[in-house]
């Protein structure tokens, strides 16, 4: 589903986002987490250390695979060899930034695992033609900040700029100070780090948005270290 900042502001009050919700299998994630054939261990990623279930070696996690806070992950586009981890996680949605038609193999696993998709579609532009819609990033968040959606993972298509742009503005609401924000933009990104990413997420206003509620965030030791 193709959208950008025009379409967003003609339509009022309309949906900004395409929204595919099926029914969740009762207890399918206890069962999958309590086969007897897995055991858990600990998966190292961005630093941050979450369990992982890895089933005899095939358990692949998308690229640029990382635990963003409780319940919120962060990756690049997921194709068939990683649906078997992204079911290890358990989810409930997903949150992608493409705004190409999702992939039928795609669909069949959320149909079969009971995950709601939210699409939001954002063109993958390239410096220096870049036109961020503010409003899509804030209805994006909106669904981030509803624990019901959790767990989610939020994609585009190689997990750095859509992606790091809506972790961005997330970490502004979780009060982390800009040089920690950019820093993770930049892990992740790497040499392909944009200016205009973090100008955007510089200037983003989060004044009509709620605070994040307690339980969903561990970034506590971010907004410590700023405060140094």
């Amino acid at each position: 589903m193709k959208l950008d900042t025009a379409e967003v502001e003609a339509a009022a009050g309309a949906a900004v986002c395409k929204t595919i919700e099926v029914a969740v299998e009762e207890n399918h994630y206890h069962n999958h987490r309590t086969r007897n054939s897995i055991q858990p261990e600990k998966f190292s990623a961005g630093g941050d250390n979450i369990d992982v279930v890895r089933d005899e070696g095939l358990f692949i996690p998308p690229l640029n695979f990382s635990m963003v806070d409780n319940g919120v992950f962060r990756s690049g586009f997921p194709d068939n060899a990683n649906f078997s981890f992204l079911q290890s996680l358990g989810l409930r949605s997903i949150v992608c930034l493409c705004p190409e038609p999702y992939p039928e193999a795609n669909m069949e696993f959320l149909k079969t695992n009971g995950v709601k998709l939210y699409q939001f579609g954002i063109e993958g532009y390239k410096e220096p033609f870049v036109n961020i819609p503010q409003d899509i990033i804030r209805e994006a968040l909106k669904v981030l900040l509803d624990v019901r959606n959790h767990p989610v993972l939020i994609h585009c298509k190689r997990g750095k700029h859509r992606t790091g742009c809506l972790v961005g503005c997330l970490r502004k609401l979780q009060k982390w100070c800009l040089s920690s924000i950019f820093d993770e933009y930049q892990r992740f990104a790497a040499a392909k780090a944009r200016v205009s990413d973090q100008r955007f997420i510089e200037l983003f206003d989060i004044s009509g948005l709620k605070s994040l509620p307690l339980p969903f965030s561990c970034s506590k030791r971010h907004t410590t270290r700023c405060a140094e």
